[in-house]
């Protein structure tokens, strides 16, 4: 082990030296953002999936990883555990990170969104690229894009573009496993250009993205069956009886072993170490995280084998060893059912965005907020629809609601990680939309409220006297918050 970390060391420091220090993270910033989608664009994407045009940009991704070095068959060989899902994969993904980095591998992790920096999004070893590595990383991948452009423009967008970085970071810093949560949907998602993925992952399902990928649950299903492949084992949650029959069909149709993983009670601990995930929502993901895991061990391990006869098989995982407890133990995922205790109050963070995990959401504030007096800070993204987040909150007696614009300060330039190209009045509008939507929902609440930023909606709050603040309804408004009231955050 100690002479593979060693020369792992020596590698990432070639590596480092190999690109030029003349940009800064800022820089890189400021040029990440200016590849953001303007709303025409997004549009045009919509219309051609709603046509039936679904490839073209897994064909564009081809083209931008082989821009940067990276042809088909070199991604082949980056060992990738994919996950798709309506909720819970961007906590099943971390803990399976856990899980695998516990047991001594090596682990790259691409998420999305963001709550504070954008380079939380790619991770080595748990930890996001220092601004350091993420500038040179950026300025290298970005110059070859630019230096190969057919026309003015030919460049990447925001999502896609990070998707080409994170596959370089992780070919280059040789991570024994990356795990890739899926952006959108999953068979017409950026992430699923890869052709080669030994374990995948669908969490529970929903409607969510209907604009995208659909208004039916088994139109979400199909589209999230999209990142299992022939050679894959696949493995997923109980799901409705509609969705499920739509996940067996393309298994089967791909030949992709499928299983549903058990419930998180019926485990067992080797070496009497135990760990209670008190949380529902938490304890389905948590299985999830546990057959991905070992899945891909027990795979890493037949490869080692040399044994070329050897077919990959689903299996369960019953007895959990340490390494494994003690990954799912450790891990950290902020932003999800996340307490912050400040001098006004308790502050309740979670980024459901969805019916489902809004209901979710509501419960466990409901079960754990710490004082009578409930404030609503709430916000969503353009294409989903608040009336239907906002409906598992109405029931709830909350003494104000406030609407904001998913911003930590007005004046956010495009030098910021959480600048979001979308003109003012639109936010705005949106938010008074809002308002009228929990108005007619809820009329206990003595106060409703807009706000053009996070921080002048919580400069409103009284800080006289305790209160239960939800922050909820976008991981975008979640990381404003955060920025404000835990900036220091530790994501390690």
């Amino acid at each position: 082990m100690t002479s593979i970390g060693l020369r792992r060391s020596l590698v990432y420091k070639v590596a480092t030296r190999m690109f030029s220090n003349n940009f800064s993270y800022e820089d890189a910033v400021h040029k990440l953002n200016s590849l953001q989608s303007n709303k025409a664009t997004i549009e045009q994407i919509r219309k051609e999936i709603k046509t039936g045009q679904k490839c073209t940009n897994l064909k564009e991704m081809e083209k931008y990883l082989a821009r940067t070095g990276v042809p088909l068959t070199t991604l082949d060989k980056l060992s990738v555990i994919h996950v798709a899902g309506t909720k819970g994969k961007g906590s099943t993904s971390a803990m399976c990170e856990s899980i695998l980095r516990s047991h001594g591998y090596r682990t790259g992790f691409y998420s999305s969104p963001h709550l504070i920096a954008v380079r939380e999004r790619i991770r080595l070893a748990g930890r996001p690229l220092s601004e350091e590595l993420f500038a040179q990383y950026f300025h290298k991948v970005y110059d070859a894009l630019h230096k190969t452009q057919k026309y003015e423009g030919d460049m990447p967008k925001y999502f896609a573009f990070l998707t080409v970085m994170a596959f370089n970071v992780f070919i280059q810093e040789n991570v024994d496993v990356a795990i890739i949560e899926v952006g959108i949907g999953g068979i017409v998602d950026y992430t699923n250009v890869l052709r080669k993925v030994p374990v995948a992952g669908i969490t529970a399902l929903g409607l969510d993205h209907t604009s995208i990928l659909g208004n039916t649950l088994p139109e979400i299903a199909l589209a999230k069956a999209g990142i299992m492949k022939p050679d894959c084992v696949a493995y997923t949650v109980q799901q409705p009886q509609e969705a499920m029959e739509v996940l067996k069909r393309v298994a089967s149709d791909v030949k992709c072993p499928l299983t549903v993983v058990p419930e998180y009670n019926t485990y067992t601990f080797q070496n009497g170490l135990r760990h209670s995930i008190q949380l529902d929502a938490y304890r389905i993901n948590a299985s999830l995280a546990i057959q991905l895991a070992h899945a891909w061990m027990r795979i890493a391990i037949d490869n080692k084998s040399e044994n070329t006869d050897n077919v990959k098989t689903s299996g369960l995982i019953n007895k959990l060893p340490k390494e494994t407890v003690i990954g799912l133990r450790d891990c950290k995922w902020p932003g999800r059912y996340h307490v912050v205790e400040t001098e006004f109050g308790c502050v309740y963070l979670d980024g459901a965005h969805t019916r489902e995990s809004m209901e979710i959401c509501a419960k466990w504030f409901n079960e754990n907020c710490r004082y009578q007096e409930k404030i609503l800070i709430f916000s969503a993204t353009g294409d989903r629809d608040a009336e239907i987040l906002l409906k598992p909150l109405s029931h709830m007696h909350f003494d104000t609601a406030l609407f904001v614009i998913p911003s930590a300060y007005k004046q956010i330039t495009d030098k910021s990680d959480n600048y979001y190209k979308t003109e003012q009045n639109e936010l705005i509008s949106r938010c008074k939309k809002y308002a009228d939507i929990w108005n007619n929902l809820n009329h206990s609440s003595r106060d409703i409220n807009v706000f053009e930023c996070v921080s002048d909606a919580l400069e409103s709050i009284n800080k006289n006297r305790k209160q239960s603040i939800l922050i909820t309804g976008s991981l975008h408004l979640v990381g404003a918050a955060l920025s404000i009231i835990d900036p220091n955050l530790n994501y390690s």
